[in-house]
């Protein structure tokens, strides 16, 4: 048990010492930026510039999740398939038009443009997280997660005030519409970067000394299924396509959707907490306590030597997460997001090493971007489920309702990994 807490920072200065990560980091921190900013830009502009409901915001945000949800593998495959820089082209132009457009429609084709906007928003998650796999050897990979874990957490601290700032002084109008074009610039800049998506590509860096066939890795090229007409190719496509999915990696997904669905929902829940007390300007200073405990989890979880179940960071900060509801100022509430801050980036990383670890590299693209899909499920579920709470009992129920739900979901995927691992076990003992 010691051995598996035991910490090693050093890890994290090897890893930095390769140049080529080191782009990747700050371009990844760069790129999320816009995005980080727009979730509470999008609240705030359906509740006061539309003047309508916590349950209506949520609405929105789901809209854009699903439509992330669908498009995220089917982008993960366009990468394996046509690369990084062409795959990326279409999200460069839905940005600029899909959210300079959106602004001034209805609630109804708003939540028609925000599905378009998630399904071709830039997919700067799986796409560095896929490529970090790709550039650092396995033993590294929870130390580089968790640095692409901080600088995501060190942007939650910016982009989210960001967010407000626009919307209270200049207008969430004309704020959507520069988070437009910065998404836009971001995928521009993902594509003038053009990591490395697979072993053997130029750029492909390791920072230990790693066995010459690892460079190598051959491009899948089996064929498709030819028989039994257009539904038996069909059928042979999805079957070949989903080889890579068991119940080890969908307990993986599973995690990955829980802790989605928290995010999602503690942001709109922070956002009606400040609101209620017409304190909605120290969003910003709440953000920074949930996302420092957040950063320095991943800095501790990084270092470890061995990896944590993510089923059981996510149970933990599941249950940590129900009593912010009862926060009665900005620092109270700020101090509260602690606990459950503090296990947000170990959940992310632990959840994306498992499938780094599972899932084959010529089939990992499209793995991570269902890893984003499942996450932006869970986004879906829990700004709605806990708008609706809001709006019908209070700002504690939002927090309630998805740390029961996410709590439910760890229990579930643990049982299901252990039955698992009894029927593995039981031909051996028999």
């Amino acid at each position: 048990m010691r051995e598996k807490f035991r910490v090693n920072f050093a890890s994290y200065r090897e890893i930095l010492s390769v140049a080529p990560v080191r782009r990747l980091l700050l371009v990844a921190m760069l790129a999320r930026v816009p995005h980080a900013a727009a979730g509470v830009l999008l609240t705030l502009h359906v509740v006061q510039t539309m003047n309508l409901g916590y349950g209506a915001a949520g609405g929105v945000a789901a809209a854009i999740t699903i439509g992330m949800a669908l498009g995220a593998p089917w982008r993960g495959r366009q990468v394996d398939i046509v690369g990084l820089r062409r795959a990326l082209v279409p999200s460069v132009i839905a940005e600029v038009v899909v959210w300079c457009v959106a602004p001034f429609l209805n609630y109804q084709l708003l939540l028609v443009a925000a599905v378009l906007g998630g399904l071709f928003a830039v997919p700067i998650f799986s796409v560095v997280r896929q490529a970090l796999g790709v550039m650092v050897p396995p033993e590294q990979r929870r130390s580089a997660y968790a640095l692409d874990s901080m600088g995501t957490e060190l942007v939650f601290m910016v982009g989210p005030a960001a967010g407000v700032m626009l919307a209270t002084t200049i207008h969430t109008v004309f704020g959507l519409i520069i988070i437009g074009t910065a998404s836009a610039v971001a995928g521009l800049l993902l594509m003038w970067f053009n990591p490395p998506t697979r072993s053997g590509q130029r750029g492909s860096y390791v920072s230990l000394d790693i066995p010459a066939e690892t460079e190598s890795a051959p491009v899948d090229s089996a064929q498709p299924a030819t028989s039994g007409g257009f539904f038996g190719r069909w059928v042979g496509n999805a079957r070949k396509n989903l080889s890579w999915v068991n119940v080890a990696v969908l307990a993986v997904l599973g995690a990955s959707l829980g802790v989605g669905l928290v995010l999602s929902g503690t942001d709109v829940g922070m956002v009606a907490v400040l609101r209620q007390g017409d304190q909605i300007g120290q969003l910003g200073i709440v953000f920074i306590f949930w996302c420092g405990a957040s950063l320095l989890g991943a800095l501790l979880y990084g270092a470890l030597k061995r990896s944590i179940n993510p089923l059981w960071l996510l149970g933990a900060m599941a249950v940590l997460t129900i009593p912010m509801g009862f926060a009665t100022s900005p620092m109270s509430l700020a101090v509260l997001s602690i606990l459950p801050g503090l296990l947000c980036a170990p959940v992310l990383t632990s959840s994306a090493e498992r499938i780094a670890d599972l899932v084959d590299e010529k089939r990992r693209g499209e793995a991570m971007g269902w890893y984003g899909s499942s996450m932006t499920i869970g986004s879906a579920m829990g700004a709605p489920f806990a708008g609706v709470m809001i709006d019908s009992i209070g700002p504690w129920a939002g927090f309630t309702i998805i740390g029961i739900i996410a709590g439910v979901l760890a229990a579930a995927g643990l049982v299901a990994q252990s039955v698992r691992r009894q029927g593995q076990t039981a031909p051996a003992t028999a």
